[in-house]
């Protein structure tokens, strides 16, 4: 399918192409608002009388007149069948756990809406609009973390969404206050939906969740990647390295095409740095036969972070463009039962970018540990303390990302390894995508924290280099990184309460303004 989604001021429009993944990202986090397009509604219409067709038909078909997984063999009166819808949607509701944060259920709402709108879903236009107007109000249901085995997609966590659809369940309003799903739709003024044939199924059959994660993922390492090839930059300048290794021949020699662009990445961030060019000549010269493989190899690992997260990045261009459901109703009239529901593209994927994060943080960690041993960081004092004995300096900030590390390491386990048979045996090999998310996002988390501490960190040396701002050597770019760092972090000084400190700069790199500092500095934006 083609993408056929436009984006004004005021909404989203959905047709029966695929969302683009900052379409996602705009409702997931921002609650920009969405709308059924014509030809969505027109394509909803067409398949729904192809179910409506097979409702008084004496031959049993999957999820309009019979049970579901396991219990599919047993053919449903037609005077049960709205009864069927509920029981469906209310046993199905089953999560359990911590609450998953609401930028996780609105994107996988959005999803699942996209769904709907390609018309292989055989649901009423009703369906479609109702859900759209309670993502536009702003309502989510409160759904638990565990409860997906990524197989027949997220079906716990699309079920407490299709509850709130029927106007039962926990849900949150829009300030986030909890209560009962009928008083919220009552209070925004919506109906809820009594469901009819087939439309319990497309609502739970889909990998909109983990989708929904994986792009979202996706948006937060764009900017973590390049945050590294500033941290990267930062600890080469402040540690004495060379950015010899950085040039663009010796790149070419391997033409990856993610290394290139953090190579390229770290020449322009260094460019002009006077404490660079001093160890070419002079009483400084540089008399190391090559840096320590934490500085001279960041454009290797980072590019290779690159690589993974556009292949992941294609996989889920192709999700979005998918209509998932079973059974699925075809462009030729057919409903047919499939497996397009499992999740193991998607959570493949997840599990290949903890992988990366894990890496990228456990290298940014050791650039962070070379600073604070005397015997590697080239004359600077003890832990970077400002009397060192009676200062620690940053010793235990090292604590914290080496802790931070070493769990990224166990999240980095693939989920999608394990398999847990279900359904008496009818779905008998699941995906685990939806926790491979669940875990990525923690992940990512931790990412940001660690490079956090190695921006305060070689932000620090680098002060005890050249005495602070007011003479500071470093290229251009990395001085408008320190001067952004220094607004909210004080330069080097005795030991004062760090945790605030380290809290401060994560919150530079999570909102975007550390990258914004580096990038105003720059006649082009960081690849």
């Amino acid at each position: 399918m083609n993408a056929s989604i436009t984006l004004s001021s005021d909404s989203i429009t959905i047709s029966t192409g695929a969302l683009r993944p900052q379409d996602v990202v705009a409702v997931a986090r921002h609650d920009a608002k969405v709308e059924l397009g014509a030809e969505a509604l027109a394509a909803i219409e067409s398949s729904r009388a192809v179910i409506e067709d097979l409702v008084s038909d004496t031959v049993p078909h999957y999820g309009v007149s019979t049970g579901f997984g396991a219990l599919a063999t047993k053919q449903i009166p037609i005077e049960l069948r709205a009864q069927l819808q509920r029981s469906l949607i209310r046993s199905h509701a089953a999560s359990s756990g911590a609450e998953v944060p609401r930028e996780v259920v609105r994107a996988l709402m959005l999803n699942r809406i996209s769904t709907l709108a390609t018309g292989r879903t055989g649901v009423r236009p009703v369906v479609a609009s109702t859900y759209v107007d309670i993502l536009n109000a702003g309502i989510t249901p409160v759904i638990g973390e565990y409860g997906s085995l990524g197989c027949s997609g997220d079906l716990a966590p699309l079920s407490h969404a299709a509850l709130l659809l029927m106007g039962e369940g926990p849900v949150r309003n829009a300030e986030g206050v909890a209560m009962d799903a009928s008083e919220a739709l009552a209070t925004a003024g919506i109906e809820p939906v009594v469901l009819a044939e087939k439309e319990g199924l497309a609502l739970v059959n889909g990998t909109d969740g983990m989708l929904g994660m994986l792009l979202m993922a996706a948006a937060d390492l764009h900017v973590l990647v390049s945050i590294a090839d500033i941290s990267a930059a930062m600890s080469v300048e402040g540690l004495l390295g060379t950015d010899a290794v950085f040039a663009q021949d010796l790149h070419a020699l391997r033409p990856h095409p993610g290394q290139r662009d953090s190579a390229a990445n770290m020449r322009n961030l260094l460019a002009g740095s006077t404490l660079i060019e001093e160890q070419k000549a002079g009483a400084h010269k540089f008399t190391r036969v090559q840096d320590a493989y934490s500085l001279r190899c960041a454009p290797q690992v980072h590019g290779a972070v690159r690589a993974t997260l556009a292949h992941a990045e294609s996989v889920a261009a192709i999700e979005l463009a998918s209509a998932i459901d079973n059974p699925v109703v075809t462009h030729d009239g057919r409903v047919e039962s499939n497996g397009n529901f499992h999740g193991a593209p998607v959570g493949y994927v997840l599990d290949f970018l903890a992988i990366a994060v894990a890496d990228l943080a456990s290298i940014s960690e050791r650039r962070t540990d070379r600073f604070l041993d005397k015997a590697r960081n080239h004359g600077l004092n003890a832990f970077l303390a400002d009397d060192p004995g009676v200062d620690s300096g940053h010793m235990i900030a090292q604590y914290t990302a080496a802790g931070i590390v070493s769990e990224l390491k166990r999240l980095a386990v693939p989920a999608s390894v394990d398999s847990i048979p279900s359904s008496a045996m009818q779905e008998d090999h699941v995906s685990m995508g939806w926790h491979a998310g669940l875990k990525l996002r923690k992940g990512i988390d931790g990412l940001a924290r660690v490079l956090a501490i190695e921006l305060l960190t070689s932000a620090r040396a680098l002060d005890m280099r050249d005495g602070g701002l007011g003479s500071s050597k470093s290229s251009p770019v990395i001085t408008a990184v320190r001067e952004a760092i220094r607004t909210k972090v004080e330069g080097p000084g005795t030991d004062r309460f760090l945790s605030p400190e380290i809290e401060s700069v994560f919150q530079l790199v999570a909102d975007g303004s550390l990258l914004a500092a580096a990038n105003s500095a720059l006649d082009a934006p960081l690849a």
